[in-house]
């Protein structure tokens, strides 16, 4: 991994890969936790859409050619803590490429016409995500978990808050956060290091501040990311759009340590990771409740949660939570369950699968560029896995009576 900054405050993060295919992703801290309360919710969002309706020299029909004709792959994406924008081509057209992406990212046009219709289309947008059971699931869970954080609301925001976004609202906040010195740009690639240094400083060297205190502004952003503990207790919802039912568990780990969450993560490995897993085995195998369970972390600047996801039928809802509360009761008085040699497989496993993780190219850029973002260093990618084999049993034992308390609990059954 080479990393630079350029002179205006641009982060460029490369990384050689031998194929002949170049991945770059465009990211800044911009996200959904930005919103605070001068702009409407969803306002970050919007601004991702609008920067691709069309530039000072270009119209939306022409990129939409271009990037058709340029790459395999491309997308952009706003998170709680971060909006990226990112794409594969050839290694030959990597240059073509990146200039139309920089020229979207760089000089957005904001124009009015058209801005009803697309604020039209995020309504839309909204409708879909609601029909999607599993994801309605997660966002009932963080909305009962949460009475202040932003994540409590929908990154894409409610109806009556799309409906209030002006384009002011998406100038002014394209003007704050869409800055040198709040971009990260990661590329992997079979050029050489001097060629992609060189192309970036091209398109993006020149590009000066707009906010000479945006660093002030970020600083104050992070700050604003309140600490709240999730709200204990059990949320019923009906939905007519089921059929089972849905249950999601979700415990807080904004407390924890960089140790801490590593053994966490050997925790979580064994829990609710693949057909082996503790939860997999008690709930499908033994007891035949789901066909889909599993355990996550997620740990993101402003969202740092454990969660616990599965699928059953509406008779056997109590089963389940009284099944997994069991376990969970029991695995923190379990000894000689995470041996040396359970904790050496877990390790290899970790690795293996965050190896395979960051095999694609493009998956490596989004990775380095949200880890720079959001912690200031795009190696913790890759720190980590590492150490794992260290943590011993008493400390996930800590952990896990650390975490596994208090959970909010959501579910949905069919109404």
């Amino acid at each position: 991994m080479n990393k630079y900054t350029l002179d205006n405050g641009v982060k460029l993060i490369y990384e050689h890969r031998p194929a002949g295919i170049t991945s770059f992703c465009i990211g800044f801290n911009g996200g959904a936790i930005e919103e605070t309360d001068e702009f409407p919710l969803g306002t970050a969002h919007a601004v991702e859409h609008m920067v691709s309706k069309g530039t000072k020299t270009r119209s939306e029909k022409e990129i939409n050619n271009l990037c058709d004709k340029i790459f395999g792959f491309e997308n952009a994406m706003t998170n709680f803590p971060y909006v990226i924008y990112y794409g594969t081509s050839l290694s030959e057209d990597f240059k073509a490429g990146f200039e139309l992406y920089s020229d979207i990212v760089l000089n957005p046009a904001f124009r009015k016409d058209g801005f009803k219709e697309e604020m039209n289309i995020i309504l839309e947008e909204l409708k879909e995500w609601k029909d999607d059971i599993y994801q309605h699931c997660e966002d009932s869970l963080l909305y009962n978990a949460f009475s202040n954080k932003r994540i409590k609301n929908l990154i894409i925001g409610t109806e009556e808050s799309v409906k209030s976004i002006t384009l002011k609202h998406i100038k002014d906040f394209y003007q704050k956060y869409y800055v040198p010195e709040n971009c990260v740009i990661s590329v992997c690639s079979s050029l050489s290091c001097e060629q992609i240094l060189s192309v970036v400083k091209e398109y993006f060297g020149q590009w000066l501040g707009k906010n000479e205190v945006i660093s002030t502004n970020i600083d104050k952003s992070k700050s604003n990311i309140k600490m709240e503990r999730n709200m204990a207790g059990i949320f019923e919802e009906k939905s007519g759009s089921i059929g089972g039912a849905k249950i999601q568990y979700l415990f807080n780990i904004e407390e924890l340590e960089e140790n801490e969450l590593k053994a966490l993560t050997l925790f979580n490995a064994a829990f609710g990771e693949g057909t082996s897993s503790v939860l997999f085995e008690e709930i499908r195998t033994k007891n035949a409740l789901a066909y889909d369970v599993g355990s996550y972390i997620k740990n993101e600047r402003g969202i740092k949660i454990f969660t616990i996801n599965l699928g059953t039928s509406e008779d056997k809802v109590q089963k389940a939570l009284d099944i997994i509360g069991n376990k969970i009761e029991e695995l923190k008085k379990l000894k000689g369950y995470f041996n040396e040699e359970r904790i050496k497989e877990l390790s290899k496993n970790i690795k293996l699968k965050r190896q395979l993780k960051l095999e694609k190219s493009i998956q490596l850029c989004k990775e380095l560029t949200t880890y720079e973002l959001m912690y200031g260093r795009a190696e913790r990618i890759y720190e980590e896995v590492d150490g794992l084999q260290s943590i011993s049993e008493e400390n996930i034992l800590e952990v896990i009576r650390k975490v596994l308390i208090n959970p909010t609990i959501q579910i949905i059954t069919k109404g």
